[in-house]
């Protein structure tokens, strides 16, 4: 956090085959060392390989899963008289999507399927559906949240 000025946000880029600010976002997220046509083209085989399993637009099974693993609470250490305590916090918005794509790309990793494109889509679907290790993620932090919810009063 810069003393001087405040810092100035850049605008995200949407990808080019749906122009969707989402998936721009994701594929840059995929990225590793500055290989973006092979992140775009696990990305977008990982669409294909959901819409052929599901009968569904890939996308929307893309952007179901990411609205069903952003969290909304997540809890912060404070430093309070000499003791840490987590203190529950809200999560903002642009946050809790940046959380829900870092989690579903660790856990489709740790998948047993063979090459990253299956194993995305595999994380898609089940996070779609309400299951899967993404989903237990945001659940545990929120379960989290909910037991310190008695030093939610040192939020400041």
């Amino acid at each position: 956090m810069p003393r001087r000025k405040a810092v100035v946000k850049r605008e995200k880029v949407p990808d080019h085959k749906f122009k969707d600010l989402l998936a721009g976002q994701f594929i840059n997220c995929i990225m590793r060392r500055g290989k973006k046509s092979l992140a775009e083209r696990v990305f977008y085989n990982a669409l294909d390989i959901v819409t052929k399993k599901t009968n569904q637009t890939g996308l929307s099974v893309f952007k179901k899963a990411l609205e069903n693993v952003r969290p909304i609470l997540e809890v912060k250490p404070r430093r309070v008289g000499g003791a840490t305590y987590q203190v529950p916090v809200e999560v903002r918005p642009e946050r809790s999507t940046a959380l829900a794509m870092r989690w579903i790309i660790g856990y489709a990793k740790d998948r047993g399927e063979h090459s990253m494109a299956e194993k995305l889509a595999g994380e898609f679907i089940s996070a779609s559906k309400n299951e899967g290790a993404s989903i237990k993620k945001r659940e545990d932090t929120h379960r989290m949240a909910e037991a310190n919810k008695a030093f939610a009063h040192f939020r400041w």
